[in-house]
């Protein structure tokens, strides 16, 4: 994998041999932050099951100002700090190694606040939703106007409003599905079942959110 834009433009990204890591697709990155564009430029950023870091890594490419990397697998959070420095993007990049759902109320606990976050949690194991409730608790963690983005697999739904956000839009890239979710009014975050999706709109890859 190589960062595909930005000031690392062309930087190699290492992963992990065998079944370790499920990375990203240039594919999905380069749509993901196309839809971004200048929303990036600055923002503070949250990967969180960031395996080889390659979202978070990208951002930081494209003019994010920080970024905070949340990893459990040892040999992966390692891999995150060498990235980084092969990209030389070391110096705005901090990484916690642990759970996300214990991460998560840490950050809260510092006061820290970020303007996008991305969640890719391995598929198959209803780990997204679990990932999509904790964001919910911890739903200080995003701005006003900033944006829980979620990888996930087409066959694990997840509801239109959860935790205090409302699900803006979602992209379909074969097997994957990236939801977009923001804030929602009071009074229509309350999660609906999981699974339905009848307020989606599937929108076009490269469109902005």
């Amino acid at each position: 994998m190589r960062i595909i834009a930005g000031t690392a433009r062309g930087r190699t990204i290492r992963s992990l041999r065998g079944q370790a890591l499920r990375p990203t697709t240039d594919r999905v990155r380069e749509s993901l932050f196309g839809a971004l564009a200048e929303k990036v430029m600055g923002a503070s950023f949250l990967d969180l099951y960031a395996g080889s870091g390659a979202v978070g890594l990208e951002a930081l490419s494209r003019g994010a100002e920080k970024a905070v990397f949340v990893e459990s697998h040892p040999p992966a959070a390692r891999l995150i700090a060498e990235n980084a420095a092969r990209c030389g993007l070391a110096d705005r990049v901090r990484i916690i190694r642990g759970q996300v759902v214990r991460a998560l109320p840490r950050l809260v606990r510092e006061g820290a606040e970020f303007d996008l976050i991305f969640l890719d949690p391995p598929y198959g194991k209803g780990e997204v939703l679990r990932a999509m409730r904790a964001i919910g608790r911890a739903a200080s963690l995003a701005a006003a106007d900033g944006w829980v983005i979620c990888q996930r697999s087409r066959r694990e739904g997840l509801p239109d409003g959860i935790g205090g956000f409302l699900r803006k839009r979602a992209s379909r890239f074969g097997e994957t599905v990236i939801d977009w979710y923001q804030r929602g009014e009071p009074g229509r975050g309350a999660e609906g079942p999981a699974g339905v999706e009848h307020g989606d709109r599937l929108a076009r890859e490269g469109d902005e959110p």
